[in-house]
């Protein structure tokens, strides 16, 4: 049984629905719950579960930036060029404009993190099998 299983119901908030809009940006299963989607507002924000395993590919955000708040489970943050940094829930990442990155759930527990994110993020190549099995 993967650990912090309590997060694949939601923390805070209920957890999303199958992340099928960004799921080709994700190597497994992640769940997304759009908690302010107003067009007025220049940021977007949402709950995103990651399963097991579940990452998303390394991107950039144009024009904006986005941070992380770490509401549960245990999962990974990198920067391209620097080490990846273990995550659990109280932790919060501040990824500034252009800087490229990934996060995602441990292999063996389950991952959740509200998203505030403003611009435009471009999406690149899977964080490769054996990167992340080294974690």
């Amino acid at each position: 049984m993967a650990k912090h299983e309590e997060v694949k119901n939601g923390v805070i908030f209920p957890a999303g629905e199958k992340n099928e809009a960004f799921s080709q940006f994700f190597v497994g299963q992640s769940y997304l719950k759009l908690l302010v989607a107003d067009p007025k507002v220049n940021v977007g924000v949402g709950t995103v579960t990651f399963e097991p395993g579940c990452r998303n590919n390394w991107h950039i955000h144009r024009d904006g930036y986005q941070i992380l708040l770490v509401t549960g489970g245990e999962g990974w943050y990198q920067e391209e060029g620097k080490s990846a940094q273990f995550l659990k829930a109280g932790d919060v990442i501040v990824t500034h404009d252009g800087v490229k990155h990934w996060h995602g759930a441990a292999k063996d527990s389950w991952f959740e993190h509200i998203a505030i994110t403003a611009g435009t993020p471009e999406w690149l190549e899977p964080v490769d099998d054996e990167t992340y099995n080294k974690l």
